[in-house]
């Protein structure tokens, strides 16, 4: 009986608790289909959803739990002819529209959130410390004391030839990361360059910076990159705005 009424307790608290989340908007303005995903971060349940489809100029919402943790991301040029989806960029290796809790493979721009849950404040950034693939932008709504962030701009066209990712084309598709094409600790911020004192910004970082100064470029971008929203907003997230 008290068992009954221990799980009768849990499924009211947990019911209304997920009243209060926070509603994403995700928006293509790419040219093209793309293939959004996320991954719940801490260990914690994945959400129900953690990848679809969005043709170009559509857009989708997706619910979260107020105390979130993670990322998103969008998968680019991907093609379901084997039966399984592939993608070119960001791919998760789910061979399907869903990723399952596996992450994008690098280069990809990601969104990063720890949300605070009602009335606490939200941290968010737009990383590309895993490299970029598409351009993003994030605008609160509601909330107070918000900003918007973005990474706008498409590196690709400008990649150095040295982390440039191409198709079979030829057409790059995505810029790596300098820890990412080089696996060295001067560019990853490890082993004796593991502080912010002792891992400064490189020519790389700085060209990612000067494209898009609001986003992350390299490990230790903290102080122009990590952006705050108080009082329980919700997020409209757009790729290629």
């Amino acid at each position: 009986m008290a068992i009954g009424i221990f799980f009768a307790l849990y499924f009211v608290v947990f019911f209304f608790s997920g009243a209060h989340s926070v509603t994403f908007t995700i928006i293509n303005h790419c040219p093209y289909t793309i293939w959004p995903a996320t991954l719940t971060g801490g260990g914690r349940p994945q959400l129900s959803t953690t990848g679809f489809l969005l043709a170009s100029g559509a857009s989708s919402t997706i619910n979260v739990p107020a105390s979130w943790s993670g990322r998103f991301w969008a998968r680019g040029f991907c093609s379901t002819d084997s039966g399984r989806v592939t993608c070119l960029s960001g791919d998760c290796g789910s061979g399907q529209v869903a990723c399952n809790g596996a992450g994008g493979k690098p280069p990809a721009t990601l969104v990063e959130f720890t949300l605070a849950g009602s009335g606490g404040q939200d941290f968010y950034d737009v990383s590309l410390v895993d490299g970029f693939n598409l351009p993003v932008s994030v605008i609160p709504q509601g909330g107070s004391n918000c900003r918007s962030t973005a990474c706008p701009v498409d590196l690709n066209a400008n990649c150095p030839s040295e982390l440039a990712v191409r198709n079979p084309n030829g057409a790059t598709i995505g810029c790596k990361s300098a820890c990412l094409a080089f696996n060295q600790p001067q560019y990853c911020c490890t082993g004796s360059f593991g502080s912010p004192q002792t891992c400064p910004p490189t020519k790389y970082s700085n060209f990612l910076k000067g494209k898009c100064p609001q986003a992350y470029s390299y490990a230790y971008d903290d102080k122009t990159s990590t952006f705050t929203c108080t009082g329980g907003a919700n997020y409209r997230i757009t790729w290629c705005p």
